[in-house]
């Protein structure tokens, strides 16, 4: 993000995996700057940045496809310290004279190294003749060695699983350590980082405070900014710290497209007038939002249009101000990696999120996202340091479309009315037995089923209600969070004494993968 990497630091170069970010978390938990460059500009970067070490990531290319992409040979004759994770470890093998082939026994998921030989690599954390889970997600695999490399770890479906030739400190794994599903894998990145390529490991959020503060003035200068403020804890610390950088050359607007929960615009006005010296506009766009929306039951067709809404409120309001040269957004990597590829390199879209994928050109704004980079608890970290109070550092994920996600089928004001007192009690209800912060998120969800029932001696025909809540680190994976039966017993007879338009509650028990924590 910053012109100037620190001295000691590690580039990551991204072949397009959907977990490359999750690498730069466990370097940055190791206390060590990093950066993620497309495999496209990544000898550029390598010039700029000096790393102390390379780290190749996962992709879905095989690197038997014609134009598939490669590392910089610069990385390998640097002379430092390379690790290749899955795709890495293939480009590995194929630039420095090994082979890769297709057509042999694919693994994905769970699978268990064995550990045949001792390297700097498993130091500490795996000994010979031992046993491993780690996780897979492979369909190509290496058949034969470059020189000087020797296997150190095996698995059912890769002979070559791990791989290092100690003498350059390059080193390879056809798993992932990156992700949670490979129990020893921060383990092994903190002895790449700090074992292998001797790095000291104290880069802190302190840090990433002021390169972001610093990357703002030079992105902005003297320019106007207009900041999309929703209350939830992204958006609010990206306006903190936008407000740090440049002060009163930032106007925050605070849009209610009526698809927010109850009481939620008031709470947020309060909170910045009352705490915060930043310029705070409400706007008040619920009819124009829900209008347009009214009826509308494809989930993307949703995202999309209300997009296109806030740019043209943002787009409104900027006129009224004068002119602003940017926008600035609280986008989380999360929220880019499921729509497009972080880097733009090959990657799948999962869901468009309504502030990714850039601007109209006939605003004539730039985008400042200075979270971009980061996850959730990443930015509850920078909130704390920022000052953020608790209240609003621990406030449960809310997405941007509000509750438009969370009415699948089509869309009226009487539908969002219901939802917003039955996630209003559901939310009561957490709070009251102490879960909130125990708790990723929770929401309640109408969906567009209607049930018979009974109330008193009359039939009931109403909505069906679900009650979602997840536990997670970083949003890009989620278990369902397991509540005793006493607890959704009593929130779902609330919901359904309280709420006219519900007459039955379900909870859902679905992980991501493979749902999303949103229902649409």
């Amino acid at each position: 993000m910053n012109k100037t990497a620190p001295s000691d630091s590690i580039l990551i170069i991204d072949f397009g995996s959907q977990v490359t970010q999750l690498i730069a978390r466990r370097v940055r938990e190791a206390g060590i700057y990093c950066e993620i460059i497309p495999f496209q500009s990544a000898e550029a970067a390598f010039v700029r940045m000096e790393p102390k070490a390379v780290i190749l990531s996962g992709g879905p290319a095989s690197t038997m496809d014609l134009d598939s992409p490669r590392a910089p040979q610069v990385v390998f004759d640097a002379g430092i310290p390379v690790l290749g994770i899955c795709y890495g470890e293939q480009i590995i093998c194929e630039q420095l004279g090994g082979r890769v082939e297709g057509g042999h026994h694919r693994e994905f998921g769970r699978a268990f190294l064995e550990i045949e030989k001792d390297c700097a690599l498993f130091e500490d954390v795996w000994a010979v003749g031992t046993r491993h889970q780690v996780w897979m997600s492979h369909g190509d695999r290496v058949t034969d060695l470059p020189p000087g490399f020797e296997v150190v770890g095996t698995s059912s479906g890769a002979p070559f699983a791990a791989i290092a030739d100690e003498r350059r400190k390059i080193y390879a794994v056809q798993f992932h350590p990156e992700v949670v599903h490979t129990p020893d894998g921060a383990k092994l990145l903190s002895n790449f980082v700090h074992g292998i390529a001797g790095l000291k490991g104290d880069w802190t959020m302190a840090a990433y405070k002021e390169q972001a503060i610093a990357a703002i003035r030079e992105q902005v200068g003297d320019g106007k900014v207009i900041c999309g403020l929703s209350g939830g804890v992204d958006s609010s610390v990206a306006a903190l710290l936008i407000h740090e950088a440049i002060g009163d050359q930032l106007t925050c607007i605070l849009v209610d497209h009526g698809l927010l929960r109850k009481n939620e615009a008031a709470e947020v006005v309060a909170m910045f007038r009352e705490h915060y010296n930043i310029p705070l506009v409400l706007v008040d766009a619920s009819d124009t939002f829900i209008n347009a929306l009214e009826g509308e039951s494809d989930p993307e067709t949703k995202r999309k249009t209300i997009g296109r809404l806030f740019i043209d409120v943002f787009e409104a309001e900027a006129k009224k101000i004068g002119g602003a040269q940017f926008l600035a957004q609280g986008t989380l990597y999360p929220d880019v990696i499921e729509s497009v590829s972080f880097t733009g390199g090959p990657s799948v879209t999962i869901k468009s999120h309504h502030n990714v994928g850039g601007l109209p050109a006939r605003m004539n704004m730039q985008l400042v996202e200075p979270l971009r980079e980061l996850f959730k608890d990443e930015v509850r970290v920078l909130g704390r340091e920022l000052g953020l109070p608790d209240s609003f550092v621990g406030r449960h994920p809310f997405p941007g479309p509000g509750l438009a996600i969370r009415c699948p089928g089509g869309i009226s004001r009487e539908k969002l009315e219901i939802l917003r007192e039955a996630d209003a009690i559901y939310l009561d209800e957490i709070r009251l037995a102490g879960l909130y912060d125990t708790i990723w998120q929770a929401f309640a969800v109408l969906l567009p089923v209607q049930t018979v029932g009974v109330m008193g001696d009359g039939r009931t025909y109403e909505f069906v209600c679900a009650l979602r809540a997840v536990t997670s680190v970083d949003g890009m994976t989620a278990d369902f969070y397991h509540y005793d039966m006493e607890f959704l017993g009593r929130a779902a007879t609330r919901i359904i004494n309280e709420v006219r338009g519900i007459n039955r509650v379900v909870y859902d028990v679905t992980s991501k993968p493979p749902g999303t924590i949103e229902w649409e």
